[in-house]
């Protein structure tokens, strides 16, 4: 069994990937420093797979912390990397909060895998690279616009480092998965979307809402150029794209790869709005949403959803699940979570 490394793996996305990692047969190494998730979320991974993933609580900004971890598991062979501040809105805020968190940590990781024999290497970038692209829908030959936000230009700056570093580093391979907006919860509600504090994302902050924590949901603007004045966003399943990354690092293991350094849009496809967000919630959850219409959001561009023909042919990926069943999942998961208290 290869073993390998997920940072950030106790959070939304990368706990649904160690399930499929382990269900995959591979063995798991988890960083975290659960600045935003929850030693708990353990307990989900091990009741769905069976299987208990090797856990280090570890701030990968701690540099020396990171050599002396690849010191003692110096037989990885891929890595999947989450570990980032991840909201728009608050890098807006606190830009250089961001540019230590997510760069620095990504340059620690890097320096640790040239030392190794060969590796694999997963980096969770994201569609805020295209900005407002020209052309819908966005294929991976987009234009990377300057960056709306500090969030998104650290995953432009990201996948530019790791770029640079697959050139130098012959023994590194590496992809950059370029998602859109990650939705849902495993179908067994064991684990899911678990932000600390108010909810950055749209679906959470909605069955907050539903459930009676938050008072309402504000919609950022109804202006925009679109069907019904909302944003547009390209919402995909987070069990598929979980399984996506299974899938890239199989790729990147089997050399089937095409050059050290690719990407790949994830996403469904389909593009919806946020009020069609809500009222595919509403049908699946017999639940009427208390929202308001406010203004527009700093950083927020008006549409982005992906074309999918490069990860459908070249990867053998396509999602199999639809905004309802996400909402389905994510609802059932809020439900689980409050009675747990």
């Amino acid at each position: 069994m290869d073993k390998i490394l997920v940072t950030g793996g106790l959070g939304f996305i990368g706990s649904h990937t160690v399930v499929e990692l382990q269900n995959e047969g591979y063995e798991v190494v988890i960083i975290d420093d659960l600045s935003n998730s929850s030693e708990s979320v353990l307990d989900g991974i091990i009741s769905i797979t069976g299987k208990t993933p090797i856990f280090e609580k570890l701030d990968l900004k701690d540099k020396a912390g990171v050599e002396a971890f690849f010191k003692n598991h110096n037989d990885i062979k891929g890595v999947i990397h989450f570990a980032a501040s991840k909201a728009v809105g608050e890098s807006v805020k606190e830009p250089l909060l961001y540019y230590e968190n997510n760069i620095s940590t990504l340059v620690y990781i890097l320096k640790e895998l040239q030392k190794l024999p060969s590796a694999g290497f997963i980096f969770s970038s994201s569609c805020t690279v295209y900005g407002q692209a020209d052309e819908l829908p966005i294929t991976e030959n987009a234009t990377v616009k300057q960056a709306e936000s500090p969030y998104g230009n650290t995953k432009q700056i990201g996948e530019e480092i790791i770029s640079d570093t697959c050139k130098v580093t012959p023994n590194l391979k590496a992809i950059a998965l370029r998602y859109f907006n990650p939705v849902g919860s495993h179908e067994t509600a064991k684990i899911g979307e678990l932000p600390i504090g108010v909810p950055q994302n749209l679906v959470p902050f909605i069955t907050q809402t539903a459930i009676g924590i938050r008072q309402e949901l504000s919609i950022f603007g109804d202006d925009y150029p679109t069907p019904d004045g909302t944003c547009i966003r390209d919402y995909i399943h987070v069990v598929d794209l979980a399984k996506a990354h299974v899938v890239a690092l199989n790729r990147l293991l089997q050399n089937k790869n095409k050059s050290n350094y690719e990407t790949f849009n994830l996403g469904t496809g389909t593009g919806s709005s946020v009020l069609e967000v809500v009222q595919a919630f509403e049908k699946v959850s017999g639940e009427k949403l208390n929202y308001k219409i406010v203004g527009r959001r700093e950083g927020d561009i008006i549409s982005a959803y992906a074309n999918t023909t490069k990860a459908n042919e070249e990867l053998g990926w396509k999602t199999e699940l639809n905004l309802e069943d996400a909402m389905r999942s994510a609802w059932k998961w809020e439900q689980v979570v409050r009675k747990k208290g």
